[in-house]
């Protein structure tokens, strides 16, 4: 008797765009957050150009504040869909609730904890990641360590936070993030807005016009800052479901 193994791997399903969670709060807050992002960052300008250090050391609280409050309200935790969680069935006066089969209930603590864990995440994994990618495209290697480990930071909790909320750990799913491959929305759009926005930002830092602003990493900061506000727009709207590389 004969035994075949089947070697191949059980394909993948096509990855979706993340759905922001069918609610009031989420969609309100949706639309306020990149306002909110901005508004922390321009208050913190004028610090950041005196003194970069103790100026982005004090906003990395607010800003995780925000991000926190932005994926627990805003975005379905890894493992659960947006329209799912929230779909409210009709019930007639007085009949009681009755469970559905398939949909998952999400508490607070199903969102804070994964919130709270992707901040984690992100500020100990993804930051030294980061500092080190920017070392590779330039970043003073001798001095100013501290401020490209801030820059670092900043970029990681507006780029990674959300995308760990969403997508978690799976190894597979983060070589699809790094290769292009997964489906644009708000959450993939914040990342390439970032990243874009932070190289970008790099462009005035050697030219020779003797600003405050121009040196390092505050045009880093505020091209990643401003990157991810039109990525996560931009994401969610216009270029939503499309892909950049195809496989």
């Amino acid at each position: 008797m004969t035994t075949v193994i089947n070697s191949h791997p059980k394909p993948r399903a096509p990855a979706n765009p993340i759905d922001i969670l069918n609610n009031d709060a989420a969609k309100l807050y949706t639309h306020l957050h990149p306002a909110l992002v901005l508004s922390l960052y321009a208050y913190q300008f004028r610090s950041i150009v005196a003194d970069p250090v103790p100026a982005l050391t004090s906003a990395l609280v607010p800003l995780s504040i925000l991000q926190i409050a932005y994926v627990a309200t805003c975005l379905p935790p890894t493992g659960n869909s947006g329209s799912s969680t929230l779909q409210q069935e009709k019930r007639k006066p007085g009949e009681k609730k009755k469970p559905v089969p398939g949909k998952v209930e999400v508490g607070i603590n199903v969102k804070i904890i994964p919130a709270f864990l992707s901040l984690l995440l992100s500020l100990l994994v993804a930051t030294p990641l980061l500092t080190a990618t920017l070392v590779l495209f330039g970043a003073p290697i001798t001095t100013h360590h501290t401020h490209t480990l801030l820059c670092g930071a900043h970029i990681a909790l507006l780029s990674t936070l959300p995308l760990v909320y969403v997508h978690g750990v799976d190894g597979e799913t983060w070589r699809e993030i790094v290769a292009m491959l997964l489906p644009i929305d708000e959450v993939y759009g914040g990342l390439i807005g970032t990243v874009v926005g932070a190289w970008v930002g790099a462009v005035p830092i050697p030219l020779d016009w003797d600003r405050e602003w121009q040196k390092w990493p505050v045009t880093i900061v505020t091209g990643a800052y401003i990157g991810f506000v039109v990525g996560k727009l931009v994401g969610g709207t216009l270029l939503r479901g499309k892909k950049i590389m195809f496989e």
